[in-house]
């Protein structure tokens, strides 16, 4: 096990692309990513990681496998409603688990390769899922057309990934009455401020990968300051503290009135 580990090698996100790559943009999307940004993406980790969801949606599936959501926030979320509209997608991490709690539920996914992988995964039943494209900050959906409003490892205060506008858009199409979600938040304290709860739900959690090798190869790309000690650990598992990250163990949420 130690010599096949000893031969991963992976290059890491914030050189595996470069502005020659730019190009795999619309131009709607070169608007959002590039106009007033760092236009490079080895100096840029969010423009690095819009280009790994188009370019490689694969490698993006495949550390999302590996990060299951606590089981509390799939308890905690309403087990039936009317409408749902999920917002960032992806490849369904949280959508797959949506499919069967909602009478209608529209999934948003701005990167058309990611929409693609999620098409796939969906089951013959989900007669109830339309899958559309579309960005936080201008949703394709009409004012409080749904119970649940949510969003996964998503949202960010950074203007182009939602910010304070797709905050907005995203309580603009929930009905009244009705929760906006957002799930595994990437800054929690700046959602209370906008008047959401907190919420985070207890116990040990790890990245699950494949095997070790799938482990190791991850940590190169992903997490490569922690790549040395998962190697030396030669585990599947991988615990969230040695990433230095938070687990997807929590949650924010606002009633509409």
């Amino acid at each position: 096990m130690t010599t096949d580990l000893a031969s991963v090698t992976a290059i890491p996100l914030t050189q595996r692309y470069s502005t020659a790559d730019l190009g795999i943009f619309s131009a709607e999307e070169s608007d959002r990513f590039l106009e007033g940004n760092i236009a490079d993406p080895q100096r840029n980790l969010s423009l690095a990681w819009e280009l790994l969801y188009r370019l490689e949606p694969d490698l993006y599936d495949r550390l999302v496998a590996a990060e299951p959501l606590h089981p509390g926030i799939l308890e905690w979320l309403p087990p039936h409603l009317p409408r749902i509209i999920e917002v960032g997608a992806g490849t369904g991490r949280l959508t797959l688990d949506l499919v069967a709690r909602g009478e209608e539920l529209t999934a948003i996914e701005p990167a058309q390769p990611l929409r693609e992988r999620l098409c796939g995964k969906l089951p013959p039943t989900a007669a109830n899922v339309r899958l559309i494209g579309g960005f936080f900050d201008a949703l394709p959906a009409r004012d409080r057309s749904a119970e649940l409003v949510t969003a996964c490892s998503a949202l960010t205060p950074e203007p182009a990934h939602g910010g304070e506008r797709g905050l907005a858009e995203m309580e603009r199409v929930c009905a009244p009455g009705g929760m906006v979600v957002i799930v595994w938040p990437n800054e929690p304290d700046w959602l209370v401020r906008h008047g959401y709860h907190y919420l985070s739900f207890p116990g040990p959690m790890t990245m699950t990968f494949a095997s070790p090798k799938e482990a190791l190869e991850m940590a190169q790309i992903f997490y490569p300051y922690a790549a040395a000690e998962i190697q030396a650990r030669a585990r599947r598992q991988v615990p969230y503290d040695i990433l230095g990250v938070n687990p997807p163990r929590d949650l924010a949420y606002k009633i509409l009135p």
